[in-house]
């Protein structure tokens, strides 16, 4: 049985203030999912014409590649039926797909698709992050249908190195779950006395509707997870935008390890970034061939 190669992923641990609340510094992002890619299927199709062009012979290219950089460029060379001997073959596919991120003919990568699991990340930042929508889909936590206990905080990076800011957010936290907690006994307590505050008729409806109540006192700190399902062109247009000098920072920590993960699941298709170190310590990803 064949022992499958788990995805790359970046993990965020998590950490506790002195009253137990959790809390996370760090963005954690899984890739979950990513092309499955078979050009088995095209043999009738590349039979089907003469048989001095050679077009099956496509299908025994010696050079395997990343499903991802397959299905790139498969769809590219199917726009100018490139399949002859004559074609680019796949160990020269850094090239080919570098030539089309020069062009900017970027449509060619809407079709490699990748899922990420984005965690450690606040509400601030996925108001911020949801914004991107062309060649995208969002499926976010909802504090509406979750309880209390997987609530969790996510730390800014300046109150990281600072004692005193670092304290204001652990008693603000601390403050904020146990201001949560004390909210949803509250209301729990008036409906079982018989009070009509919620207009519940039954036990799941009642623990959402005092939920979507209590989620008011919660901050902006808030951690709000979600998968993030983006095509290549999308993805390297998130990276820029938010990866770059001008982003802020929490965000930006996302989306460089965003690109990381990326890049070791579609090498050619990211390959060509590079991360640049600003003189406060942090870092930046860079392209020579932006908006593609």
């Amino acid at each position: 049985m064949a022992v499958e190669t788990r995805l790359p992923a970046i993990d965020a641990p998590v950490h506790h203030t002195e009253g137990r609340t959790p809390y996370l510094q760090e963005p954690g992002v899984v890739l979950l999912a990513l092309p499955a890619t078979d050009t088995r299927g095209m043999a009738a199709f590349l039979g089907g014409f003469a048989p001095a062009l050679e077009f099956p012979a496509y299908l025994a290219d010696p050079t395997p590649l990343p499903p991802a950089e397959q299905l790139c460029k498969t769809a590219g060379q199917v726009c100018y039926a490139s399949f002859g001997p004559k074609r680019t073959w796949n160990e020269q596919a850094e090239k080919y797909l570098l030539n089309i991120k020069s062009s900017g003919h970027g449509s060619v990568l809407e079709h490699a698709n990748f899922s990420l699991l984005l965690y450690g990340v606040s509400r601030s930042l996925t108001h911020e992050l949801v914004r991107h929508r062309a060649g995208t889909a969002v499926s976010q936590l909802s504090q509406r249908y979750v309880s209390g206990r997987v609530l969790r905080f996510v730390e800014r990076p300046e109150y990281r190195a600072d004692p005193e800011l670092h304290r204001l957010f652990c008693d603000r936290i601390d403050n904020a779950a146990a201001g949560y907690a004390r909210l949803t006994e509250m209301l729990l307590e008036r409906q079982k006395a018989g009070g009509q505050i919620l207009s519940a008729d039954a036990r799941t409806d009642l623990r959402k509707k005092v939920q979507q109540c209590s989620r008011s006192l919660l901050p902006n700190e808030t951690e709000a997870p979600l998968v993030m399902t983006a095509n290549a062109r999308a993805w390297r247009h998130i990276i820029e935008m938010r990866a770059s000098p001008h982003a802020e920072l929490e965000i930006r920590e996302m989306a460089l390890r965003a690109y990381r993960v990326l890049r070791q699941a579609a090498p050619i298709l990211f390959g060509d970034y590079e991360e640049r170190e600003l003189p406060d310590g942090t870092r930046v990803v860079e392209t020579e061939y932006p908006k593609v």
